[in-house]
């Protein structure tokens, strides 16, 4: 017997191994996963969530008839099961074919709202295979895990009754195999990821010469040394609008914006980074500008240039920035490994430029606001504690792409008005808190804001605010009644699938400038120009000043 028929008789003996029901289910879940959700999906990736999909719902089929029989529930005749079973399987393969058709459709129904150039197929091959791989090697691996649990039950069986021996030995094996690779490949993983973050944070970019003005951070009067700053902090402190770049669009002289930033290599501690952070801020005259922002980075300690771009120009280079690099890791990897440093990095900043800017006579002293994207939004809102500024506050914050584990974020949509949609809530009239997005805000013209100002910016197709675990067993809020503008009116949402989907999207999506959990720069002079409220803004020079923007690279710096 050839190679080749060894291969077909075992490809053979694997798919009769399949398990029927379990099959059906896992057909409907990949159908289910063709759908749209929040943003458009290349067809590798498409494959991978449909993968995964399937495999789930392969392995929910397989546990439901397995717990039936558990349970010893009456089973049908074999003829009627048999029956049940290949019409099921082909209805399901039906629905299959027809979601792989209409796939280029659904997936369009989103590029078209985000004014992306429609696709004219799918790839239903590339998604196909790449669904069998994923299930193939899923199965595999589970099977293999299986083959252990039915060992260890053998083992048990000797002093325990069957189905307690089974039960036992899933746990205890399941238990080996987190601890294994929690302690061990994750770990290993982490230490990896570190040191390359690490080295590509340490190189230094031809593209951003070290500042040669003392008032700089970086330069040769800075208290901070240029090499420390890692590849984020020399970015953000060489970007952005200089005295010349105002003056040239403004008419007159404008004071250059004052950036002061601490990277990780700066000092030893979290204390010692915050100290020197605020000890800069000093030596470079922050305090005596008429705002001051500080702001939390994101993982990596990247500060959007979009938002900080805007709110220099709408300020006219009166502003000071302070932000202190808590990470060499992206976001979602500093949340797993990191989480609780970014938390501390940011309190002990807050309570050292918070404490300084108290102590200044209050006519004195600048407007103070808190800014923060994504994981720098979260940790930007566990920075201080209501409690200790209540009796002196600052002036606000503005929160964008805050994940879905932001605390005040989450209190504040349960608490929205009830004729308020979820992605655009209405608090309690917008006193304090406001939301908005690319499209603009819910609150009415002529509402009251008080002095102290929170303002979330949020898109309602970035899967970083939208995700939520529940969603694997009952439907979000923001997908009940009206949708967000930017939201596919062909999403519908599955058991378990639509958490996949949106899982997907939050871990590997992406968009277009403007949506999803990019963030333009016309999004956040909006956003500014409501919180902040800059004088001598008329309508004509934010259309001027929106121009200057769309002349460069979409979101990018105005001055690189």
């Amino acid at each position: 017997m050839n190679a080749s028929k060894v291969g077909v008789r075992l490809l053979k003996q694997q798919i009769d191994r399949l398990h029927s029901i379990g099959l059906a289910v896992g057909v409907l879940f990949f159908a289910a996963s063709l759908t749209p959700s929040l943003l458009p999906r290349p067809a590798e990736i498409q494959g991978l969530l449909s993968g995964i999909a399937l495999s789930a719902g392969y392995g929910l089929g397989v546990a439901g008839v397995w717990i039936w029989n558990y349970l010893q529930l009456p089973m049908a005749p074999d003829r009627v099961r048999s029956i049940v079973v290949r019409v099921a399987l082909a209805m399901t393969s039906m629905m299959m074919v027809a979601s792989l058709w209409r796939a280029a459709q659904w997936q369009n129904s989103i590029r078209s709202l985000m004014e992306l150039d429609p696709l004219t197929t799918a790839h239903p091959p590339t998604v196909g295979c790449i669904s069998i791989a994923i299930f193939a090697l899923l199965l595999f691996i589970f099977r293999r895990i299986g083959g252990s649990i039915g060992f260890l039950s053998l083992k048990f069986q000797r002093f325990l009754q069957p189905r307690a021996a089974r039960l036992i030995s899933g746990i205890v094996c399941l238990w080996l195999i987190w601890a294994i690779a929690n302690g061990v490949l994750i770990r290993f993983a982490m230490f990896v990821l570190d040191r390359s973050f690490q080295r590509l944070d340490a190189m230094i970019d031809d593209q951003s010469p070290m500042p040669t003005s003392d008032w700089q951070t970086g330069s040769q009067a800075s208290l901070v040394d240029w090499r420390d700053l890692g590849n984020q902090g020399r970015q953000f402190v060489a970007g952005g609008p200089n005295a010349q770049d105002l003056e040239r669009f403004f008419g007159q002289p404008c004071p250059p914006p004052i950036r002061v930033y601490v990277g990780l290599n700066s000092a030893e501690s979290v204390e010692q980074r915050a100290q020197l952070a605020l000890e800069e801020l000093i030596r470079v005259g922050g305090f005596e500008r008429s705002t001051l922002l500080l702001v939390t980075p994101t993982g990596t300690g990247w500060v959007d240039p979009a938002s900080q771009d805007s709110v220099e120009y709408l300020h006219r280079g009166d502003l000071a920035t302070v932000a202190v690099q808590y990470s060499y890791l992206n976001s979602p990897l500093t949340l797993l490994t990191d989480a609780e440093y970014g938390m501390q990095m940011a309190q002990a900043l807050f309570e050292k430029i918070y404490g300084r800017w108290r102590a200044l006579p209050k006519d004195t002293r600048p407007r103070f606001y808190l800014h923060g994207l994504s994981l720098g939004s979260f940790n930007s809102d566990l920075s201080f504690q209501l409690v200790d500024i209540i009796d002196d506050p600052f002036d606000g914050a503005l929160w964008s792409g805050p994940p879905f584990l932001h605390k005040t974020w989450r209190q504040a949509t349960r608490q929205r008005s009830g004729d308020s949609p979820a992605w655009l809530p209405e608090v309690r009239g917008g006193h304090v808190i406001r939301f908005m997005n690319q499209h603009g805000s819910y609150q009415k013209e002529g509402q009251p804001w008080s002095s102290f100002r929170i303002a979330f910016l949020q898109h309602p197709s970035d899967p970083i605010v939208f995700f939520e675990p529940e969603s694997a067993w009952r439907r979000p809020q923001w997908m009940i009644g009206q949708r967000g503008p930017d939201v596919s009116p062909d999403l519908k949402w599955f058991p378990i699938v639509t958490m996949l989907q949106l899982a997907a999207d939050m871990i590997v999506g992406t968009a277009p400038m403007g949506y999803g959990h990019s963030y333009a720069h016309r999004d956040y002079i909006a956003a500014w120009l409501g919180l902040t409220q800059p004088s001598g803004w008329s309508e004509d020079d934010l259309a001027r000043l929106n121009l200057l923007f769309d002349q460069n690279t979409a979101g990018s710096t105005v001055a690189q």
